[in-house]
């Protein structure tokens, strides 16, 4: 057997390596099979298409309602939902206790979909502007995710040895401090509100997708195709970005599915307890928060709010469901 030499070796030159890649291309099959299970799965189908309808609602459901979502009207306190057309059936026909508020009142043209608050503003607009401040929540969680756990993860499974080290006791000591008291104590620095949210999301919220992705890349990275591009002389940048980061982009968009509706309920959750968003801006937390305090005696104060916020989460962890399924290469049978 012939003894090859050291100097018989050439290691390719970046440029090399990309000509080497542009001959290989990209197969779009994965995704393609991806795709198509995920439409299978008609649950995750069916949330999808929910999502779709509360963003649009979201964006352009206050502008039907005819108020203003923080307009004060102290003659019309507390009327409960009355919708046009719905009211010829008996739903939705203003009726509390068998007498009808708004002839009471002497507002038989006027309607609120959802009702009024203690303050006469339209529940209706309150609802859906609460729900963009949801939605922008979640926005932010996927950003905050995108930009610190998956730049975290992959740089921390990638190098190992003493980076991982310190990178993971770093993680280790921020996780280990509840969420709850982290926005206390940004509470006693910032006013409470949006911005203080967002600080207790940028804090706390990247690890999960950070242990999550570091994980796969402690699993790929020792596999023969890492080898190959590191032979072809790939450095570490080009490794990370072009041949672990393709292959984790499954698990990578299931996280952030399932990080959307535990940021909404954070909120809500803030909001409730007071922690969050303070009147006269609306969210989906704020209102429930402020329907519980009348439960027994305006339950439609309470009961849009939190039937919207759990359409939302539940749809949310059915899509994130189906793209776990869709993404999982086990599941090919599915």
């Amino acid at each position: 057997m012939r003894e090859y030499r050291k100097e018989e070796f050439k290691r390719l030159e970046m440029r090399e390596y990309a000509q080497q890649e542009m001959l290989l291309g990209e197969d779009p099959k994965f995704f393609r099979d991806a795709f198509r299970r995920f439409k299978r799965n008609k649950g995750a189908h069916f949330a999808l298409y929910m999502i779709i309808l509360i963003l649009s609602l979201a964006a352009f459901g206050p502008y039907f309602g005819g108020h203003v979502y923080n307009e004060v009207i102290t003659t019309h306190i507390n009327l409960p939902p009355r919708i046009p057309f719905l009211e010829n059936f008996g739903l939705f026909n203003g009726l509390r206790m068998g007498e009808n508020i708004y002839i009471k009142k002497g507002l038989e043209d006027i309607y609120y979909w959802f009702g009024t608050d203690g303050l006469g503003r339209d529940l209706w607009a309150r609802v859906w502007m609460g729900t963009r401040i949801s939605f922008l929540v979640a926005f932010v969680a996927v950003i905050i995710d995108v930009f610190f756990g998956i730049t975290y993860g992959l740089v921390s499974g990638y190098f190992g040895g003493k980076v991982d080290l310190f990178m993971q006791r770093f993680v280790e000591i921020i996780s280990g401090i509840p969420n709850l008291v982290v926005v206390i104590l940004l509470v006693l620095v910032l006013k409470p509100g949006l911005q203080s949210i967002i600080f207790a999301l940028m804090i706390t919220g990247w690890i999960s997708m950070s242990r999550v992705v570091r994980s796969q890349v402690l699993k790929l990275k020792e596999l023969e195709f890492v080898l190959a591009a590191r032979t072809l002389g790939a450095n570490s940048f080009t490794i990370i970005l072009k041949e672990m980061l393709p292959n984790i982009i499954g698990q990578i968009i299931v996280m952030t599915m399932f990080s959307i509706p535990n940021a909404i309920f954070y909120e809500s959750f803030l909001a409730f307890v007071g922690l969050g968003l303070q009147p006269p801006l609306a969210s989906l937390g704020v209102l429930i928060s402020t329907g519980y305090q009348s439960l027994l005696i305006y339950p439609h104060m309470v009961i849009f709010p939190v039937v919207v916020l759990s359409i939302l989460m539940l749809s949310f962890n059915l899509v994130a469901d189906g793209l776990r399924d869709a993404f999982d290469p086990k599941m090919k049978g599915f």
